[in-house]
């Protein structure tokens, strides 16, 4: 419970699925974790969790992506903690089009976004840990769309390959100084079956659309090997692995956390020999919110629409 004593943690994005669960873990850990999220309620919200739990948490308000915020919430973190020791990023603006019909300032918005918070994160946290003569650890949460094509993806992989080359560079640059870089990879997240999801889990009805390079929840469950998505728990256990003294020597490294997904052979579909199906799985599984249950998935007790939260 104290792999991370006395260390400092800024979270950027702060949701109760996977940025508030990160920092929920960091904190359970030992670390003393500023909260940073677009929204301040948002940041509040998981401070409020992180604080009741008998953690330390700090709420601040900023747009990763917006240098002058980034700067002040460094700042701030520092004014009120003292120092920096870890930074979790994972702020960025998600696009989905056919490139045929990809609107510009869609492409813009979205290609710039998580490679120019990736910069951002990485420069103010590092030039703090610089500044007080120690090192860090740097974390980027990534997706498998760093690496692999996507149809309607093309921003999004574009981006997310992007900040996977910038972290890998970044590690080269700031090891002189004792600080890693390292990246996060997850597929399709359990939380998104409630989420974005949920009307393929939860409708008996549903039919999957025609749209071209749509796939199911069902779909890609067959795909994983280990027959489960990935929570937000499960990255929040590898990133307080790479956030720990545990990690030392490792840089410039990215960690799949997507059951196995990414180094199978891709015509090997697993689902088709053992009959795991989606809404079985839904059946088993449990709504969490900061890596906790707070209620089963149980689709016939779900009829009406829920949070769309990512």
């Amino acid at each position: 419970m104290d792999r991370l004593a006395d260390k400092v943690a800024i979270v950027f994005g702060a949701g109760p699925n996977i940025g508030g669960t990160i920092a929920h873990f960091l904190a359970r850990e030992g670390a003393s974790v500023v909260v940073s999220d677009i929204s301040l309620a948002a940041a509040q919200e998981t401070v409020d969790f992180i604080r009741a739990k008998g953690f330390t948490a700090h709420p601040v308000q900023g747009n990763a992506t917006v240098e002058d915020d980034v700067r002040r919430i460094v700042a701030e973190t520092v004014a009120t903690y003292g120092r920096v020791d870890i930074a979790v990023n994972m702020a960025g603006r998600v696009h989905w089009s056919h490139l045929l019909d990809m609107d510009m300032d869609d492409w813009n918005e979205s290609v710039l976004s998580f490679p120019t918070a990736g910069l951002l994160t990485t420069r103010y946290t590092a030039q703090a840990m610089i500044d007080a003569g120690h090192g860090g650890s740097i974390i980027h949460l990534l997706s498998t769309a760093a690496h692999f094509g996507e149809a309607d993806g093309t921003a999004y992989t574009s981006s997310k390959a992007a900040l996977l080359s910038f972290a890998r560079s970044a590690a080269m640059d700031l090891a002189q100084y004792g600080i890693r870089v390292n990246t996060v990879t997850p597929c399709a997240m359990e939380h998104q079956l409630w989420t974005l999801m949920r009307d393929e889990v939860l409708d008996p009805n549903w039919q999957k659309p025609t749209r071209g390079g749509f796939y199911s929840r069902d779909d890609y469950l067959k795909m994983l090997p280990l027959q489960r998505f990935p929570r937000a728990s499960d990255l929040a256990w590898a990133t307080v692995f790479l956030a720990s003294d545990e990690a030392q020597i490792i840089t410039g490294i990215d960690i799949p956390v997507d059951a196995g997904l990414r180094h199978k052979y891709p015509t090997w579909t697993p689902g088709d020999h053992t009959g795991v199906n989606i809404r079985d799985f839904a059946a088993k599984t449990y709504i969490t919110r900061f890596g906790e249950p707070v209620e089963k998935l149980v689709p016939e007790q779900h009829p009406d629409p829920i949070s769309q939260e990512k």
